[in-house]
């Protein structure tokens, strides 16, 4: 389990992104303005410069792994190696730093397919971690 005060804290710029991840679901930053999608939440877009046409959409919660490591050596008692970190691209464009779960780390591959599950957190919030698409029979994390 992650520890609250290993997580940041939301702030006006990430509030909603947090506050949707209370309920499950994973939201990205929309701009309005050029309708780029980005992610990590941000105070202006990084496609066009505007800070009035920001807001949130659904996100469908599939995507690729693109690169991904094994981790063997954990930074802190909280995490159990070994563990997979991945920059998974969303089906929406955008890229996510997580964790593919429920999966041999040694089997996870670029290019693998994935989809969303949640890693809960003490106060309420969730963080997005994936699992590979083949797995959907295991069971919720």
């Amino acid at each position: 389990m992650i520890a609250d005060h290993e997580v940041p804290q939301p702030d006006e710029v990430t509030e909603g992104w947090w506050a949707a991840t209370r309920q499950r679901r994973l939201v990205l930053q929309h701009c309005g303005d050029c309708g780029r999608n980005q992610h990590p939440p941000r105070a202006v877009c990084t496609a066009c410069g505007s800070t009035a046409g920001l807001g949130w959409r659904d996100a469908a919660g599939t995507g690729t792994v693109d690169s991904c490591t094994v981790v063997e050596l954990a930074p802190s008692p909280n995490f159990e190696p070994p563990y997979v970190v991945a920059r998974v691209r969303l089906a929406e464009g955008p890229v996510v730093l997580t964790n593919v779960v429920d999966a041999d780390p040694y089997d996870v591959r670029i290019g693998d397919a994935v989809s969303l599950r949640w890693r809960e957190l003490p106060d309420g919030r969730a963080l997005p971690v994936f699992r590979p698409a083949s797995e959907e029979s295991k069971p919720r994390e």
